[in-house]
């Protein structure tokens, strides 16, 4: 497999958007592939290219390829991302939060975000209604589900996430809320465990949830490196960063 495209400290300027191509090339092969593979539609999938310490230029650049969907894990980054793409005129993203979410930070969060797949504490989607709803916007928001309890002994937790107990109390919370629409369940696979027997637990967890709630029809799962096993397992939404954009940069 390839180990993606130079990020963007690489070759220089005039071969970043070649490489931001190349890159993004291969990952659609490699979900167009998956998708064939499990007997499903890519159109299906939506591919959330995830551009955590990247500049906006990258940003510009991939929705100058057709890049629709975008995602950010830090919010200070992501509000000024977000401002400085759309002061370039570009139009026409979603912008995805990936990143943990802490309650004091759901009212900037709702200011940008279309979609927001991490939430994990009903009081964090208390919170992000508020902010909606200060901002007029409604959001998209998967529940994030910590996989390592159902997955059994010896798989260390430390992904992020609700327990799996924890749930109906969460997805109550937003499925509940006015400015919210609840989508479905979102997973990090545990690093110890195959993908495979992950994305297959959470699975069972998104059937469960979907009795309570049918509308919570999407799945958020997979990356670089798993993301054959996550479409297999009934993904829609595929966070991909390192395999589109490169290596991560250092922070500054």
């Amino acid at each position: 497999m390839s180990a993606g495209p130079p990020g963007p400290e690489g070759p220089g300027p005039d071969a970043r958007p070649a490489a931001l191509e190349s890159g993004l090339r291969a990952v659609r092969e490699r979900v167009d592939a998956a998708a064939r593979a499990a007997g499903r539609d890519p159109r299906e999938l939506t591919l959330v290219a995830v551009t955590k310490f990247f500049p906006a230029a990258d940003v510009r650049t991939l929705a100058a390829l057709g890049v629709t969907d975008v995602g950010e894990s830090r919010d200070q980054e992501a509000a000024t991302k977000a401002e400085q793409v759309a002061a370039a005129g570009v139009g026409g993203l979603r912008w995805h939060f990936v990143g943990q979410l802490q309650s004091n930070k759901a009212r900037s969060v709702a200011g940008y975000a279309d979609v927001v797949h991490s939430v994990d504490r009903a009081k964090v989607a208390v919170a992000l209604d508020r902010g909606a709803g200060e901002h007029g916007r409604r959001t998209g928001c998967f529940v994030q589900v910590d996989l390592a309890p159902a997955l059994g002994a010896g798989v260390d937790a430390g992904r992020g996430g609700a327990e799996p107990g924890a749930l109906p109390a969460v997805t109550a919370a937003v499925a509940g809320s006015e400015w919210l629409d609840l989508l479905g369940l979102m997973a990090v696979a545990p690093r110890e465990v195959e993908p495979e027997r992950a994305f297959a637990a959470l699975a069972g967890l998104a059937a469960d949830v979907r009795r309570e709630h049918p509308g919570a029809v999407l799945l958020s799962a997979g990356m670089s490196g798993d993301l054959e096993q996550a479409v297999a397992a009934g993904a829609t939404h595929l966070r991909v960063g390192g395999a589109i954009l490169g290596p991560r940069p250092v922070p500054r």
